[in-house]
């Protein structure tokens, strides 16, 4: 157990039902590369529910990065095998590498963290990949962000896995694409996505994986597999009788807005905080990591359902995984390296922690990802 992982078990704990429910499904510590941390107040800056039939996109700049002058840019929308429709950001080299047949080029597909909107992290790896000469697509998915679905803020490791298959698809029909060269690339609770929508879509040729988390596991587990059968009924049960407070309500509730310091916590929810909150780094109005919560009930098909089952049938098409030294989520990775058959490899970056891997251009291995992409995206 690392110092993050130990001071974590000594953070204070809140002292009522619900929190008590957050904490053992561990949304409370874990649901989401978020660090959701506990307070008073509700959730009640939820983004404006989306409308199935039709997106309303913004036309501004609304990054929590800078426009890049080598790429295009613009937002588009398309339908996952559910109908509901995803919004996402295309960007597309001004100065096109990787060329092959017919002048097409290859693809990588952009996906994470939980909670978060790809006007944050997914966009800054889709925007900086589009510059090296990859077309890149950086999505909301399903019930968050400016896509559509609903209820609002809530998650499932199928719907989202189809997500990323449902990107490949839109990807695939652009014009400029070989549809035969397309990757995916999925940061933290999306990586594990990622890897799971690779295991099944042979369509996918080579997937990485930046800063890991296997949501299903630590919802359903805890950190480290701590959580005890007892503890995970218990959790199940409370689950339960919040389920009947949702159908006597017609809606589902959504639990405390997530990443507001009270003093004391561990190392990494702080640094949670520090991105997700900071006007200068990481927020973004749309994101439930900065300004809003998941649904109560989110964690139910998390519990159920391990994401990465077959992650061995993703051979022999290769998997780069990529995680800090001192992450607390960095086990998450190595599990799932052990697990992979080959081709794989885990590239551990020295010193780096798990919010590192966000936005940290010193930090994010980006000529390794080009390499990787460009030597396995080849015709």
């Amino acid at each position: 157990m690392n110092n993050d992982q130990s001071q974590m078990k000594q953070a204070g704990q809140p002292d009522t039902a619900r929190r008590n429910l957050l904490k053992m499904t561990g949304v409370g510590i874990a649901a989401a590369c978020v660090a959701p941390l506990f307070t008073t107040s509700a959730a009640a800056a939820a983004p404006v529910s989306a409308a199935q039939t039709e997106l309303k996109l913004g036309k501004e700049w609304d990054k929590t990065f800078a426009k890049s002058d080598k790429v295009e840019h613009k937002k588009v929308s398309f339908k996952n095998r559910y109908g509901i429709i995803l919004a996402a950001d295309l960007y597309q080299p001004k100065n096109p590498g990787i060329i092959n047949n017919g002048g097409k080029l290859a693809a990588i597909v952009v996906g994470g963290p939980f909670g978060a909107v790809k006007e944050q992290s997914s966009g800054l790896y889709a925007q900086i990949m589009a510059e090296r000469g990859f077309v890149t697509l950086a999505f909301d998915p399903s019930f968050t962000g400016e896509s559509g679905g609903e209820p609002r803020h809530v998650a499932s490791p199928d719907i989202n896995t189809e997500d990323f298959s449902a990107a490949v698809d839109f990807i695939g029909l652009l014009p400029n694409v070989d549809r035969d060269r397309i990757g995916i690339l999925g940061i933290c609770g999306w990586g594990g996505m990622a890897l799971n929508a690779a295991a099944i879509d042979k369509r996918i040729k080579a997937v990485v994986a930046s800063t890991m988390y296997d949501m299903t596991r630590v919802m359903s587990k805890g950190y480290n597999d701590s959580v005890t059968k007892e503890q995970r009924t218990a959790t199940l049960e409370q689950l339960g009788q919040q389920r009947w407070k949702d159908a006597e309500k017609g809606e589902p509730a959504q639990g405390p807005v997530y990443n507001e310091l009270k003093g004391g916590e561990p190392q990494f929810l702080v640094d949670y905080a520090g991105y997700y909150k900071s006007r200068d780094r990481g927020f973004h109005p749309r994101a439930i990591n900065s300004n809003s919560s998941w649904t109560i009930t989110n964690p139910l098909s998390f519990m159920n359902m391990p994401l990465l089952s077959y992650i061995d049938e993703i051979s022999p098409r290769p998997l780069l995984l990529v995680h800090g030294e001192k992450a607390h989520s960095r086990y998450f990775a190595e599990t799932a390296h052990a697990a992979a058959a080959q081709p794989k490899e885990l590239m551990i970056i020295k010193g780096a922690t798990h919010i590192d891997l966000y936005d940290r251009l010193d930090v994010i291995p980006f000529d390794k990802m080009t390499s990787f992409f460009q030597q396995h995206l080849m015709a």
